[in-house]
């Protein structure tokens, strides 16, 4: 990263970062010195060089974003109480302190300090002997002015649910917003306030050429602590929490905390290339994992936002999953390379280009594919109604198809599939499988209804051992197996077969339709 930085030439910088950060003998320096005790002061001098040469960076850096940077106050919709004590809006989240920052998880996942701070009054006054007022309801978030017409790019979460957002300057005005558009789907959301005059936009940079170990700064008003900056570098990219639908999220150790959500994550270049989303923490508070939307994402997001007010998305109707080591033995792949579709809804562009479950999508657009996530945002981002070469690998070769993608109905990827499992007295004799650790069952009409597997075949697992193979691969009873080895499955006998023909070394592959979906899942007999 050193040898990137404008400052300094490149032979002194190298030099004085190794004696800054203790490499010492893992370079040539030209006429070194010739008494240990000069040595000692030419390395002094070198390492406050590197030292400072950095901090003028982070300066140069954070001056450039500073005053794009924006706090963001919300008020929540009010909600009434009945007699009977129930919220009038059924809205648990207008009552949530802290809505809008990471502490908000916290809360979510301790019920218990909810319902604490909900029985406090409205009116209680501050806690004797410590001066510390009840916390204002509402949340704090920051924000990033991305035009100089009043546009600003903040978290979903921030604003998601209030009245009134209000908009505080870094001058210290503080504006409302008139218009808020969001995309639940990425946490990102889109604010327009009026009367602030010409503003600073930000400078929004790349977040393909983001790497990991690139130093960062987020930027934002932490516990309300206006204009702060912390640093760190990118600890990873394309991660995945589970908490917006579409993520590839940049994790990174610069400090983000409770208000920091909304606010960039920033380059040395003063260039944002991701918005600061989330942290996982046990405490609540900064533990050196933070996670931020890749600039990238939020750029594409945002211009919809602004010119239509939603997002368009294309798709190929597919469900996928990744190729792991277990599974790329099976598909005549390498592991991670390429994407596995699981399955293919029907009148669906992909469909219509031919796509079959088992087939793993190694390129689209002229682009290789590793991840799901790739995929996902690769196809997403691409105009609607255009042309896009595949090529797929099915059977262990490779073939070559056509997709017209389609628009993404707003309801695409939402499961029916009813959880539990068949009733007793509509279970048929079930067979069991010792050396996998279940028990399946043909799928009866009456069973298939109850699980809401209407017009579907195969087998339905009805039991599944503790700590066997089928549990460790993840399967529960209810879920359905539809093929083995890539072949449909109908049958017990045909199950029997490929599983007793199963080597312990490569498993048996099996495609099986759950509350999680559709998904191939490796499982390899015990002895």
């Amino acid at each position: 990263m050193m040898a990137r930085s404008k400052c300094g030439s490149g032979l002194v910088l190298w030099t004085a970062a190794a004696a800054l950060f203790g490499v010492a003998g893992s370079m040539v320096v030209a006429n070194p010195p010739s008494s240990e005790g000069g040595r000692g002061e030419i390395d002094r001098e070198v390492a406050v060089d590197a030292a400072r040469a950095l901090s003028q960076a982070f300066r140069n850096a954070a001056s450039d974003a500073l005053p794009s940077i924006v706090a963001i106050r919300t008020v929540p919709q009010v909600t009434q109480r009945t007699r009977s004590g129930e919220r009038s809006n059924g809205d648990d989240r207008s009552e949530m302190p802290f809505r809008g920052t990471p502490f908000g998880d916290m809360f979510r996942d301790h019920p218990e300090l909810r319902r604490f701070f909900e029985q406090i009054p409205r009116d209680a006054p501050s806690v004797p002997g410590f001066g510390m007022p009840r916390p204002r309801a509402g949340g704090l978030g920051s924000g990033v002015v991305i035009d100089r017409d009043g546009i600003i790019l903040t978290n979903n979460h921030v604003v998601a649910g209030a009245a009134r957002v209000s908009v505080q300057l870094q001058d210290g005005r503080e504006l409302e917003a008139v218009e808020i558009f969001r995309d639940p789907r990425t946490d990102l959301a889109v604010l327009r306030v009026e009367g602030a005059g010409d503003l600073t936009p930000a400078n929004l940079g790349d977040s393909d050429e983001a790497e990991v170990g690139d130093w960062v700064l987020a930027l934002g008003e932490p516990f309300g602590l206006q204009g702060t900056v912390t640093a760190g570098i990118i600890s990873a990219k394309g991660r995945g929490l589970g908490i917006a639908e579409r993520e590839d999220f940049i994790q990174t150790d610069a400090a983000i905390n409770p208000g920091n959500s909304g606010g960039p994550l920033v380059n040395l270049n003063g260039e944002v290339v991701g918005i600061n989303t989330a942290i996982s923490s046990r405490s609540g508070g900064n533990q050196g994992v933070g996670f931020a939307v890749p600039i990238n994402l939020a750029k594409w997001v945002a211009e919809q936002l602004i010119e239509t007010g939603r997002v368009q998305r294309a798709y190929l109707g597919v469900v996928i999953q990744p190729v792991t080591y277990e599974l790329a033995q099976h598909l005549g792949v390498e592991a991670r390379q390429g994407v596995l579709v699981t399955d293919v809804m029907p009148d669906t562009p992909g469909e219509g280009a031919g796509l079959k479950a088992g087939d793993v999508i190694v390129e689209f657009a002229g682009r290789k594919m590793t991840t799901p996530t790739e995929l996902q945002g690769t196809v997403e981002r691409t105009e609607i109604g255009s042309r896009q070469a595949l090529v797929v690998v099915r059977d262990g070769k490779r073939r070559e198809l056509t997709v017209t993608v389609g628009e993404q109905p707003a309801d695409f990827g939402r499961t029916s599939l009813r959880s539990g499992e068949p009733d007793e007295d509509v279970k048929p004799e079930p067979s069991r499988f010792e050396t996998m650790g279940f028990q399946v069952e043909r799928l009866t009409d009456e069973v298939a209804e109850h699980l809401g597997l209407a017009g579907r075949e195969g087998l339905v697992i009805t039991e599944v051992e503790p700590g066997s193979p089928a549990a460790d691969a993840g399967l529960t009873p209810g879920a359905l197996i539809t093929h083995i080895e890539r072949r449909p499955v109908n049958d017990v006998e045909t199950l029997r077969e490929a599983v007793e023909a199963a080597s312990a070394e490569r498993g048996v592959l099996l495609r099986v339709r759950d509350r999680r979906g559709v998904r191939f899942v490796v499982i390899r007999p015990r002895d």
